[in-house]
């Protein structure tokens, strides 16, 4: 839950997993439209899906007890080198180093690394300063040729675990992207970006890709008092999640010359003009470079339209499914407005 998302939008996610799901066997054997459903609004969903595989090998590979072997947690799905160095360094007190977006701030900037971190070059001497780090901590803790199997710091105090902790609390309430706060900076002295006036200019990220805009229409169909709703693909941007039909308007599109693409759209979609069409919503999102503007309307019809791939749903069978962030918030609202117009 962790990777690439903010530790208090976590914690309200973990709760409730962890009440739903208590146990590697839990997350394991639970349907997958349940874990999709905990996971709802924390995007990125390939990550929910390892999660449930990674439970899976560890159930059947390893008896239902999480590894401790760093080669064998880094061959579980979704985790990678960061994350299997995390977890045997702050679970395991393993000397293994860390290397995330708050802990290359600060490696960037103590040690003066001026090129830029993504190049692969750069990237592994970011990593070879991980790893002393974690291993003078080591040394320091009475780790090293006699800790015992896996190098394992067993007794406190437990140093790794703290350093790379540390680490990554430094980046992500001190050393920040803007406005740092030098002044009470515990490795202000050792720091080079600091002594040489250059912590603006570090980390050296390269030019910034430009965003990309891009529009959707979407509609709320509602016939006799049910929603039509579908599921998107696996393999794809959100697989498993459920949306309101929605179409992309590229570049060039014969509907933008319409002066209501919407109406256009939806008569294309319909085979004939829509009963009603009411604006729902205008809803503005990033994913990654992409700027996206979803504009929503509530359609009504009194026939179901043929052709059209999904299901039917009534409101309060809306709220057992899984939908992608903007989706959610349209279905709310949607509801709201089929409510209000009876």
């Amino acid at each position: 839950m962790l990777q690439q998302t903010q530790v208090k939008t976590v914690i309200p996610y973990w709760e409730r997993w962890m009440q739903e799901l208590p146990t590697i066997a839990a997350a394991a054997q639970a349907d997958p439209a349940r874990i999709h459903k905990l996971w709802e609004g924390l995007g990125y969903y390939t990550r929910v899906r390892n999660l449930q595989r990674a439970a899976q090998t560890i159930v059947k590979e390893h008896g239902g007890t999480f590894p401790s072997d760093f080669e064998q947690v880094l061959a579980l799905p979704g985790i990678g080198r960061y994350t299997a160095g995390a977890i045997c360094s702050i679970a395991f007190n393993q000397p293994t180093p860390i290397l995330d977006g708050n802990v290359i701030r600060v490696l960037t900037r103590v040690f003066g690394v001026s090129e830029n971190p993504k190049e692969k070059a750069t990237n592994a001497r970011l990593w070879q300063l991980a790893e002393a780090l974690v291993m003078a901590a080591n040394r320091k803790s009475g780790g090293g040729a006699d800790s015992g199997a896996n190098g394992k710091c067993d007794w406190s105090p437990k140093y790794c675990s703290a350093l790379n902790q540390s680490l990554m609390e430094l980046g992500a309430l001190i050393c920040t992207p803007r406005q740092p706060q030098c002044a009470v900076c515990p490795a202000k002295r050792l720091c080079v970006a600091w002594r040489e006036d250059r912590i603006p200019e570090l980390p050296n990220l390269g030019k910034r890709e430009s965003a990309t805009a891009r529009r959707f229409i979407a509609f709320a169909i509602e016939c006799k008092g049910k929603l039509l709703v579908r599921q998107r693909p696996a393999g794809t941007v959100n697989g498993h999640l459920w949306e309101f039909p929605n179409w992309e308007l590229e570049v060039g599109s014969e509907l933008l010359k319409d002066s209501s693409p919407a109406l256009a759209l939806a008569k294309k979609l319909l085979g004939v003009a829509p009963g009603r069409l009411e604006p729902l919503a205008s809803l503005k999102h990033s994913i990654t470079r992409y700027r996206i503007t979803l504009d929503a309307f509530l359609v009504g019809v009194k026939r179901r339209p043929a052709g059209m791939a999904g299901l039917w749903k009534a409101p309060g069978e809306l709220r057992e499914l899984a939908f992608t962030a903007a989706h959610k918030k349209l279905a709310s609202l949607a509801v709201q407005r089929i409510l209000s117009n009876r």
